[in-house]
């Protein structure tokens, strides 16, 4: 009989690590850091979705009017009410310094101050960030989607130089990424491709050390930050090799029809095809974080169930409480209400891992604008789903002194399991979420 090893061993602490350094960082979940093997039951890993309307919805008609477990739901939230208690509605939370109306969009993920002003610059938004601390565990760190999205204008997902990721909106392109591998050949010439891509790198690090002494103090530090991008950008292109080496997952779901871009009238059709490649990539673990951008600002008279608009989506957000024009917008809402409700049943009937979709993906759904009738940036409509958390409550906060909206992406990002205390404009976090 072979001798059995009891192991004293406790698991380290994220904070453990950086005792003595002077420094406080986040980290990612290591192995290190895992209780010993045996000890617990696999976990099912975290997810977040997260979707964006950038024209919202009518206020009155979203936000509950009670407080706590016992509110009543509000008209809109009224097809949401199966998944009661899997979701949690939030008001009086927004981006402080974020005002402008619809410029806010791109700050949306990151909370960065005056996206209206001369020389702004965005900061890194939370999927990025999450991505970056989660390290690689898939295929893909992150996905940026987008329906209906100006690709020169607008996306949710922004690196720490405020470089903007374009949103991917062809539903087909994302099918083949996610599970369609290419011949031996085809791989090689991929395989190649990364490396030369490596090797171009490698010569302007090359360059950069040459002139790099004779820089002034401030081009120093621009190339300080350069040069950490490129290092970043050699990273990736490392994991993309291994990656590219490993076959795609199989999947019985077929691949969507490929779509006009331009026909941007079908918004929920599209988003509907989205929502889909979106459960088949968490499902087959190509990827834990989704961001996806609804660009209802970029809409035209919109195709609806039994009719369409008589205008475009922006026109009837600003409705100078015209009756006609109010009754539209209130369509739009409840259709979008109604997706979100099938988004839940499909997620709560896909199992993953030790439970359902939903049981393991956070979901969630805002937009930047209180009310798109006077481009106000202030008590946002927030949704978040799922995930694990403490929900079934309208958890309101002062709609005149509004808590930072970056609060619930400190919580979001510490159930994925990221050891942080901080995000944006953050000043805690919202334990109320935390079972």
């Amino acid at each position: 009989m072979k001798n059995i090893h009891i192991s004293t061993w406790k698991p380290l602490s994220r904070r453990a690590m950086l005792k003595g350094l002077g420094v406080s960082l986040s980290l990612p979940a290591l192995e290190a850091m895992s209780p010993v093997f045996g000890a617990t039951a696999p976990v099912s890993p975290k997810r977040m979705l997260l979707v964006c309307y950038n024209l919202g919805f009518i206020p009155e008609a979203f936000f509950p009017t009670e407080v706590g477990k016992d509110y009543r739901p509000s008209p809109y939230l009224e097809a949401l009410q199966p998944w009661r208690d899997q979701f949690t509605v939030f008001s009086g939370l927004s981006h402080p310094g974020v005002g402008g109306g619809h410029p806010t969009d791109n700050c949306f993920l990151s909370g960065a101050r005056g996206p209206g002003s001369s020389g702004f610059k965005n900061s890194i938004s939370l999927d990025l960030y999450a991505a970056e601390l989660l390290g690689r565990p898939t295929r893909f760190p992150n996905l940026s989607l987008g329906v209906n999205v100006d690709p020169a204008q607008r996306s949710l997902t922004w690196t720490r130089s405020g470089a903007m990721i374009p949103a991917s909106q062809q539903p087909s392109e994302i099918y083949r990424n996610l599970v369609l591998t290419g011949s031996e050949a085809e791989m090689k010439r991929q395989i190649e491709k990364l490396r030369q891509d490596g090797s171009v790198l490698d010569a302007v690090n090359e360059q950069l050390k040459r002139f790099g002494s004779r820089l002034s103090q401030s081009d120093q530090d621009r190339l300080d930050l350069y040069t950490t991008s490129i290092r970043e950008v050699e990273k990736r292109l490392v994991a993309d090799e291994e990656w590219e080496r490993k076959g795609k997952p199989a999947t019985s779901a077929p691949m969507p029809p490929e779509i006009n871009l331009g026909a941007r009238q079908k918004m929920f059709n599209h988003t509907d095809l989205m929502f889909d490649m979106i459960r088949l990539a968490f499902e087959t673990d190509s990827t834990r974080i989704v961001s996806l951008m609804i660009d209802e600002f970029n809409t035209p008279a919109l195709e609806l169930e039994k009719e369409s608009t008589d205008t475009g989506f922006h026109n009837i957000t600003h409705h100078g409480q015209a009756e006609a024009k109010l009754n539209q917008w209130s369509k739009i809402d409840s259709a979008k209400m109604q997706q979100l409700a099938r988004l839940f049943e499909t997620f709560s009937r896909t199992s993953v891992g030790s439970g359902s979709l939903l049981d393991n993906t956070m979901i969630l759904c805002g937009s930047n604008l209180g009310d798109a009738n006077t481009h106000d940036n202030t008590n946002l409509p927030i949704l978040l789903a799922g995930g694990g958390l403490q929900h079934g409550q309208h958890l309101g906060f002062k709609r005149d002194n509004n808590k930072p909206l970056c609060n619930l992406f400190v919580t979001m990002l510490q159930n994925m399991g990221i050891e942080t205390d901080a995000f944006g404009s953050s000043a805690g976090t919202l334990n109320e979420l935390k079972a």
